[in-house]
Parts: structure tokens; C-alpha cells; sequence
């Protein structure tokens, strides 16, 4: 089991160019973790020594076991998934005649929806950074960045030098499965960059030498999580209540757009989703959102309330 799992890694690796964050997923949804056996580690335990021995009832008796284990319905979902996806590798390699998880149904999730800034509270948020500070003026470049582009965390501090067009307020990012599209930035993200770009970039760059945009005190490529914990820091000092985070500012940017009149299929190039159907979610949030203002706005909307 263990070799064929290693060579189903190394083709998401080599094959599929799965990111880090997606192999790292399924390294965890399949191996499990400490408090969580994963399906490996099942199937060991109930005595199936190979892979084209498990079933569906196996399968079906793993999922009770994570039902039982407490995870939520995503979470369930999410390791059938990589059980789906390793023995469709192991069919396609013809490593195995069935997948026993061909037939078996993904539970039905309660679909939330996602949570965004109001214009108010981006305002606050993009105005937090200290402008006078290298870090502050690359903060407020990465927080107008992500707002003003759609762009997911993972692109942000992918972005190098040349993926950046400052002329057209274009840039080109390699997203999801190695797809590139062209993002683009309005005048406030511009401005921003640029005087990042010529003053606090450089400072931080110091003597090394490197095409990345967005830097650390070092000089070094800014992180995923360095990016994810200033921004909790700062919606702190902006006095936003929201837990905020990279995706939220996505979220705000989708949301925003859709509110503001943007064709559904321009929101879906822009954020680079392979299907509508996952821009669609965003076309709920702004009538959810209308729902809201027009309860608190109109007269006769609340309960108890009479014409004048």
C-alpha cells in the first residue's frame, strides 16, 4: 500500500502539478492523523492487506467510523474524496480491475455562505498599515492587492517581478493545476504597489537578490501564514469583529463586483474558477445581502411597523 501511495504522490507531483497545500491534503485525508485513523491504517486494522481487496461496505464502514469520530460533513467529504481520487489513479494505472468507491455518495454538505467585508470595513482595513514603514507599505500593497484582484493567498506570494505589468494594471498569474489567466488592479492597488516597488521593497531587499514581489523583514519570499496572521492583526486594529482572513478579501472582491453590476461569467475569468456553478454562490451573498439592507432600511419591513 505504502509503495503504490508513493507513486500516486509523486504523480500529483509530476503529473497533475498539484500544489503543496493539495498534496499535503491528501497526505493527511489518506494517512490520517493522530487522533484519526486514516483509511490506510483502517483497512490494516479490519485485515485487508491489499487495495483491491477493500469494498464498498468497507469503505461505508470507514466513513461511520469518521462519523463517529465527530468530523463534520466537510471534513467526511473531503477524505472520500482523496479515497476517490487515489484508486481512480490506481484503475488508470490499471493497478486494480474497480474502484469500490465508484457508487459510494459524498454527504450532502449545508451549503454556507461565504463571509465578506462591507465597504466600510475594507476601507478601514486597507487604511490600518503605517504608510511611513517598509512593511506597512507593502502590507497595504498586498491587502489592495488581494482586493482589488481576486488573487488567492497562494498566488500573492507566488508573484514575481516580471508577472506584474504596473502600465496596464494587468498581472499574469499562474493559478490552480498551472492554469494562467490575467488578473487585473485598479489605480488605489496600483499606486500602492508602485510606491512599495521604489521604497519599502528595496529597503527590505536590502543587498540580496530576488524576482519575488512581496518580502519579509529579511528579504526573503513573504509566507502564507505571515500574510494570514497580518491580517487578523490588523482587521484588530481596524475594529473589524470578523475573523478575517486571505479569502475573505477574495470573497469581498467577488461580492463587490457582482454588487455593483459585473457579468457572473467576467466575476468567474477574473477569480479563475473552472466551473460557474462555484462563482455562483457569490450571486447568494449579494442577495442575501440585499435582504439585509432592505429589512433594516424599509418602513414596512420590520415586524410591528405601521404606515405613517
Amino acid at each position: 500500500m505504502q509503495n503504490l501511495f508513493a507513486r500516486y504522490i509523486n504523480y500529483l507531483e509530476a503529473e497533475k502539478n498539484a500544489s503543496p497545500y493539495t498534496v499535503r491534503n491528501y497526505k493527511s485525508d489518506l494517512l490520517g492523523s493522530k487522533n484519526i485513523k486514516g483509511f490506510f491504517a483502517f483497512l490494516s486494522e479490519r485485515g485487508v492487506k491489499s487495495l483491491d481487496k477493500a469494498d464498498r461496505h468497507i469503505v461505508r464502514d470507514y466513513l461511520s467510523y469518521l462519523v463517529e469520530q465527530g468530523l463534520v460533513k466537510a471534513s467526511i467529504a473531503r477524505r472520500l474524496s482523496a479515497i476517490r481520487s487515489f484508486y481512480r489513479y490506481l484503475v488508470r494505472e490499471e493497478l486494480i480491475p474497480v474502484s469500490p468507491v465508484a457508487n459510494t455518495s459524498s454527504p450532502k454538505l449545508d451549503r454556507r455562505l461565504p463571509e465578506f467585508l462591507t465597504t466600510q470595513e475594507i476601507t478601514r482595513l486597507l487604511e490600518a498599515p503605517d504608510p511611513s514603514t517598509p512593511q506597512g507599505q507593502r502590507d497595504r500593497a498586498f491587502m489592495e492587492l488581494l482586493y482589488a484582484s481576486g488573487l488567492r493567498v497562494s498566488e500573492l506570494v507566488s508573484l514575481n517581478l516580471e508577472q506584474v505589468n504596473l502600465n496596464t494594471l494587468e498581472i499574469r498569474v499562474l493559478g490552480k493545476g498551472s492554469k494562467e489567466r490575467m488578473v487585473l488592479m485598479g489605480e488605489p492597488a496600483a499606486r500602492a504597489l508602485m510606491t512599495y516597488l521604489n521604497e519599502g521593497r528595496l529597503k527590505l531587499l536590502g543587498n540580496k537578490k530576488t524576482n519575488a514581489v512581496f518580502l519579509n523583514r529579511y528579504g526573503g519570499r513573504l509566507t502564507e501564514r505571515t500574510v494570514q496572521s497580518l491580517l487578523q492583526e490588523y482587521a484588530g486594529i481596524a475594529g473589524i469583529e470578523k475573523k478575517v482572513h486571505p479569502h475573505m478579501l477574495r470573497h469581498t472582491f467577488a461580492t463587490h463586483l457582482l454588487d455593483g453590476g459585473a457579468d457572473l461569467r467576467v466575476v468567474q475569468e477574473l477569480l479563475g474558477h473552472a466551473s460557474l456553478s462555484t462563482t455562483q454562490v457569490y450571486t447568494h451573498v449579494s442577495k442575501s445581502q440585499a435582504k439585509k439592507v432592505y429589512l433594516s432600511a424599509h418602513p414596512m419591513a420590520k415586524e410591528g411597523k405601521e404606515p405613517a
